[in-house]
């Protein structure tokens, strides 16, 4: 069954009660049993609730995974994967990253006695050199938030086997229709499906997939035990978004290429971030292990923080905005938004500049986008 099938079929099947063709929204907290001890497969719906199934089907079908956990929000399922780890346990991640992962680490995580290791994520070496006994999750986000970068995949999830390292990869840039890291390699992926699973910017959410199933039962453990899991009606919207994300995806990448290009060749921008573009350092990394290259870029403008502020006030279609991956065009700056809490030596090593300005770029028509991108850049 290929992508767009899959996405509208698997786990959505006719409701045996009614035959209504759309997955119902079951608004139950709880559930009447025959007996004790025998009810229908749901007690509860912290622990479970049929919405939620049919959307953790369709996920982990997406993914080629056989496994799949929703959660209330993207850093749910990013807090309940961790909750694999034990005090004195090490974890070596790229070190770039979206700022509210950071913060999760930095601020949540090490207090439990969990270390972090921070290592330049494009060359996979970086990683097999941090690695230490104690080492038990490499975590990657590939491409990256805000620079697009991306890892090397297969190849350091090659190192965490041979390492016997658990490794997952944020997939929320790319989506499960231009990657998928459970086909090369990876333990478990995780989405923030706020983003462009969702696609409309009214629901948010998380989700991890695996193939594992020693994981998938432990994860799905600490989701009943945590109870950060979504309700029946955000369920219900991320199916209701899954079944257009392989046609909107197709039309966030058209555009977004056209724009990079653009940009590329605009006299007052000094450089941009995106994967499509020939110029991008891993551009042939990408071809590889993308079958596309997503909607968002980045892109650094000549000037500073003054100049960068006026262009993303003054676009009109591009609203400015948290967030990303929906239908209409954000547009950000990451050092006073999504990565305001990320440490400025850390900014400063990365290249998180007051000139770096972030596009999520919709699916709107293009003509009307690059006028909206014209006249703010003047």
């Amino acid at each position: 069954m290929e992508f767009e099938t899959k996405a509208i079929h698997v786990g959505q099947e006719p409701d045996k009660t009614t035959g209504a063709t759309i997955t119902p929204i079951y608004q139950t907290s709880t559930y009447t049993q025959e007996a004790l001890g025998k009810h229908k497969g749901y007690e509860y719906s912290r622990s479970g609730n049929p919405t939620r199934t049919a959307l953790e089907a369709a996920l982990a079908s997406l993914e080629n995974g056989k496994y799949g956990l929703c959660f209330a929000s993207g850093l749910a399922a990013t807090s309940t994967v961790l909750c694999l780890l034990k005090a004195g346990d090490e974890v070596v991640t790229g070190n770039d990253l979206y700022g509210g992962t950071v913060r999760l680490f930095n601020k949540v995580f090490s207090n439990f006695n969990i270390k972090f290791t921070y290592v330049d994520g494009t060359d996979p070496k970086n990683f097999e050199a941090a690695i230490t006994p104690k080492t038990k999750l490499i975590w990657l986000e590939t491409p990256t938030n805000p620079l697009l970068r991306l890892s090397d995949i297969n190849t350091v999830s090659q190192i965490a086997k041979t390492k016997n390292i658990i490794m997952a990869v944020d997939n929320t840039f790319a989506s499960p229709y231009f990657q998928k890291p459970l086909d090369l390699g990876v333990d478990i992926v995780v989405h923030s499906t706020t983003k462009y699973i969702g696609g409309h910017s009214d629901v948010i959410g998380g989700a991890a997939i695996t193939n594992n199933s020693e994981l998938y039962t432990q994860i799905k453990f600490y989701q009943n035990a945590v109870g950060a899991v979504p309700g029946a009606f955000d369920s219900w919207l991320l199916l209701r978004g899954i079944k257009t994300l392989a046609v909107r995806m197709k039309k966030h990448a058209e555009n977004a290429m056209a724009i990079a290009e653009f940009l590329e060749k605009h006299p007052k921008v000094k450089k941009v971030n995106y994967p499509g573009l020939k110029s991008h350092p891993q551009h042939e990394l990408a071809k590889k292990q993308m079958s596309g290259f997503g909607g968002m870029i980045s892109f650094e403008i000549k000037g500073g923080k003054e100049e960068a502020k006026k262009i993303v006030e003054s676009t009109k279609l591009f609203a400015l905005a948290e967030s990303l991956g929906g239908v209409e065009s954000l547009i950000g700056h990451p050092v006073t938004m999504t990565h305001a809490e990320v440490p400025q030596e850390h900014k400063d090593k990365l290249g998180i500049t007051d000139n770096l300005i972030r596009l999520s770029v919709g699916i709107e028509d293009i003509n009307d986008l690059m006028g909206d991108l014209k006249q703010a850049l003047g």
